[in-house]
């Protein structure tokens, strides 16, 4: 099925290469950093953490070395919307990359793309060589002196959990992509140990706009809290899967009718990490106060079964688990074992109980976003769902 791409007023709107950073050259990486903190913007990675914060953090770090690293990994299931900025807007991403690095001194930026994503590489090195034939990277940029920047690619190697920042970073520096002990944190100690912005691909391609048009420009849509537009990846039982760029605070229900869905039972929002929302709750807002999420809306109508798609999920988990922190290690794996006895019939609801008592500890004592984020859908798909599911599998066996 052909997918959708509906243009929204932010992302997507009118932006020529090289604008954001023509822009930098008449005024101050303060006034950058202004503009930015005016907007509000947040990641769009799925944390939710002030941009402007983060960038402020390392600007004032004291080191000859910092680093701007865009995280291209897009591992979550059901997300595919950074795939689309890079192929058809690579202008928006590298020129945010560029924006970051004058902003926080830094003179190299990493793009850590997917390892499945290798076959856009040849087409972003290519589009990279037109920016330095054109003075948009490399030295003295756009004639600036001391305005220093290029970018290199790197490809990650399918491992779900180098999502999450340290783990990226570690992976980056040619060790197993395992998630650090924080603090130190990457804003002091990042790549090679140095002062290291990680943000998003979208994140990046929100920058350049806002450094254009102003930071007031951009929190006209939206919400209070969660300012401008998203991009959401949709995906499942709808007429016109596809990214859809909507301004924050868009209802549930409003996207199901934008994208043809029917019938609809079920929306996970936020990918397989993420919370499925059934339809006594579709009233709900898509906004980082309510719904957050990357991105990735799945879709399920009333013809899925729901154990199924935990199932799924859990099975996803127990398999891109690092291994590292025991509550990741060992709670997937007994969360998947407690799916399975549902589907057999073989449990308690005294055990299942234990069980989401589990999945509550791991989202507070794991030691990154994998297990901290995992029991989410367990939690969720067994609380709302549970007549579905325990009616008819095994309900007599219940205590």
């Amino acid at each position: 099925m052909e997918k959708t791409k509906r243009k929204g007023a932010v992302i997507f709107s009118k932006y020529s290469r090289g604008e954001g950073i023509k822009r930098l050259l008449s005024i101050s990486r303060e006034e950058v950093l202004f503009e930015l903190r005016d907007s509000k913007l947040k990641g769009r990675g799925g944390a939710g953490f002030p941009t402007a914060t983060k960038w402020n953090i390392v600007a004032a770090a004291i080191s000859s070395q910092k680093y701007i690293i865009c995280n291209a990994d897009e591992g979550e299931p059901g997300t595919f919307k950074d795939r689309v900025l890079l192929l058809e807007y690579p202008e928006l991403v590298f020129d945010g990359m560029v924006i970051a690095g004058y902003t926080i001194g830094a003179k190299h930026g990493i793009v850590y793309l997917r390892g499945e994503y290798e076959y856009i590489l040849q087409s972003l090195e290519d589009y990279l060589a037109k920016m330095r034939n054109d003075n948009l990277l490399g030295k003295n940029i756009l004639g600036k002196e001391g305005f220093d920047f290029d970018i290199s690619i790197r490809l990650g190697s399918g491992a779900y959990v180098c999502g999450e920042e340290t783990a990226l970073i570690e992976s980056l520096e040619g060790n197993r992509g395992e998630a650090r002990n924080r603090p130190p944190y990457p804003v002091n100690t990042g790549y090679m140990g140095k002062p290291t912005v990680v943000n998003n691909v979208e994140t990046l391609a929100s920058v350049p706009h806002i450094i254009v048009k102003g930071g007031e420009w951009f929190k006209k849509y939206g919400t209070d809290r969660s300012t401008g537009s998203k991009l959401f990846s949709v995906s499942g039982d709808c007429g016109r899967p596809g990214v859809y760029e909507l301004p924050w605070g868009t209802k549930i229900s409003e996207l199901l009718d934008l994208v043809g869905a029917r019938n609809t039972k079920a929306v996970q929002v936020g990918g397989a990490s993420g919370t499925c929302i059934p339809k006594s709750q579709f009233d709900r807002t898509l906004a980082y106060e309510d719904a957050a999420t990357g991105g990735s809306i799945m879709i399920f109508n009333e013809s899925r079964n729901m154990l199924h798609v935990l199932k799924n999920f859990m099975e996803f988990f127990v398999e891109e688990s690092c291994g590292q922190c025991t509550p990741c290690r060992i709670g997937n794996t007994k969360l998947l074992e407690g799916v399975e006895m549902i589907e057999k019939g073989e449990f308690t609801f005294n055990y299942i109980n234990q069980l989401k008592e589990l999945g509550r500890t791991m989202q507070v004592a794991s030691k990154c976003g994998l297990g901290q984020s995992s029991p989410n859908s367990f939690i969720s798909i067994l609380e709302n769902f549970k007549e579905e599911i325990f009616n008819g599998n095994g309900g007599a066996h219940g205590k």
